[in-house]
């Protein structure tokens, strides 16, 4: 795909990208797919497929009390368990507000380890890593944001949302689903957002302004991005999914450079349909 070069115009030292089908078929890549990059918050989808194996083989229940009084696993995967940023620090009601929680997936991650008496990077490993061959990924730490991995790598996690193998797709349909509709919450980077939509670990685009995706993007699109520079979305309207990452922190030049970019990949699916 021609679009994808366009990251060789990006201020970054290095840069690789890709785009698959919701068939599996990688339709084009540009740069070091195989260069291992930290994802920092595009572990958490990650981490949110390995939780969603542990709801499917029986571990825990969703709606069963994790973190804070009155929050459940749900609430974790959905950023409404009321924790702060990056403090184990209640701030609000579970359930009330869209607060993004870095902490609330480290929670998250202790639940998880507890109910199946294993570390929880080990589980996303055995979960969702080793089955999906992602050899190159590693989480050391955090489950919110010390994701390691390339873009080889994600492609392949990207072609199981598209069509689920590891979890029954009505699982993965209520991941891309609205969690607690109409909550108002800020997108970190991207300012406050009214509704500020979030399915089961993965952000939803809706009719979010500004966004970190395309112009084009239809409000089903879904993914995370991350303060590494790096994001996954998926949008079912085009049947694709891009990865992009980079080894430069999020900042200005994200904004500028990812909204035409993912129009360019987007116009280039549709003119090949």
């Amino acid at each position: 795909m021609q679009s994808l070069a366009m990251i060789e115009n990006w201020p970054v030292p290095t840069a690789a990208a890709a785009v698959v089908t919701s068939d599996g078929t990688l339709l084009g890549t540009h740069g070091p797919t195989a260069h291992r990059f930290p994802l920092a918050s595009v572990t958490k989808p990650l981490a949110a497929y390995a939780a969603l194996v542990a709801y499917e083989e029986g571990a825990v229940e969703l709606d069963e009390p994790a973190g804070p009084e009155g929050s459940t696993v749900r609430h974790l995967l959905a950023h409404t368990s009321g924790l702060a940023f990056d403090e184990h620090r209640v701030t609000a009601p579970p359930g009330t507000r869209r607060l993004y929680s870095n902490a609330g997936f480290e929670v998250l991650g202790d639940h998880i380890a507890k109910a199946t008496e294993i570390p929880f990077p080990e589980y996303v490993r055995q979960a969702v890593l080793e089955p999906l061959g992602m050899t190159s990924t590693t989480l050391e730490g955090s489950p919110a944001k010390d994701g390691v991995s390339t873009v080889d790598d994600l492609a392949r996690f990207a072609a199981e949302v598209q069509a689920p193998r590891l979890l029954d797709p009505r699982t993965v349909l209520e991941a891309q689903t609205v969690v607690h509709p109409g909550l108002k919450g800020v997108l970190p980077g991207y300012g406050h957002q009214n509704p500020n939509d979030w399915g089961l670990g993965f952000e939803i685009r809706d009719s979010k302004s500004p966004h970190w995706t395309g112009l084009s993007s239809s409000p089903a699109t879904f993914g995370h991005f991350g303060q590494s520079g790096t994001f996954l979305w998926i949008d079912p309207a085009a049947g694709a999914a891009c990865v992009a990452l980079t080894d430069r922190a999020f900042g200005p030049w994200a904004a500028e450079v990812w909204t035409p970019f993912t129009d360019a990949v987007l116009a280039e699916l549709g003119a090949s349909r």
